[in-house]
């Protein structure tokens, strides 16, 4: 695949979400909310005094640490509701290790992180939009790879008998599905 220009593998830096939104974790929680609506976000990262990612806020943190407490959107802090620590993976990880790092700690966001600075984030649902994609690449390699396969046992030599001749042979290779002998295979080109 790499003689076309392709990576074998797709990579977080290909499908993540760039620039990302973020909030000071003095932001008040209907502000966030607001923005997240604004914005059509289902998460934004908390920006502490220093300016660095501090953690992150999803719709579901929402839910649960606000609406499911009844507490005072306009009364609560970022700080007070985000999930710390935020984290994180590398731009040059794969969508597989990524998808295993997901599920494996049951989130479904990441930040993405570049030399100590954050670049993007990538969600499960920017994963799964590439698995179309995914599916139709490995569905053209495998066809690829038989192809290469089937040219490689035309090429092999064996014994046995001749489909064409029905003649027992030491010289027999596959040709278009069919076990044909040396003298046979002369014979069906010259007719050709």
């Amino acid at each position: 695949m790499s003689e076309f220009g392709l990576r074998p593998k797709m990579l977080v830096k290909d499908v993540m979400s760039s620039p990302v939104v973020t909030v000071d974790e003095s932001e008040t929680t209907n502000n966030i909310a607001t923005t997240m609506d604004k914005g059509g976000l289902g998460a934004v990262i908390v920006i502490n005094k220093e300016g660095k990612p501090s953690g992150i806020i999803t719709e579901r943190d929402l839910v649960v640490r606000v609406i499911a407490k009844n507490k005072k959107p306009d009364e609560l802090r970022a700080e007070e509701i985000m999930t710390t620590p935020l984290l994180t993976i590398d731009p040059e990880a794969t969508i597989s290790d990524t998808a295993r790092r997901m599920t494996r700690l049951n989130i479904r966001r990441l930040g993405v992180f570049y030399k100590g600075n954050l670049i993007g984030i990538v969600s499960n649902k920017d994963l799964l939009g590439v698995m179309p994609e995914l599916m139709e690449i490995m569905q053209e390699h495998t066809r690829i790879e038989n192809a290469s396969i089937t040219e490689e046992l035309e090429e092999t030599s064996q014994s046995g008998y001749c489909d064409h001749c029905e003649i027992y042979s030491e010289n027999i290779k596959a040709r278009n599905g069919q076990n044909i002998c040396e003298e046979c295979r002369i014979e069906l080109e010259q007719e050709k």
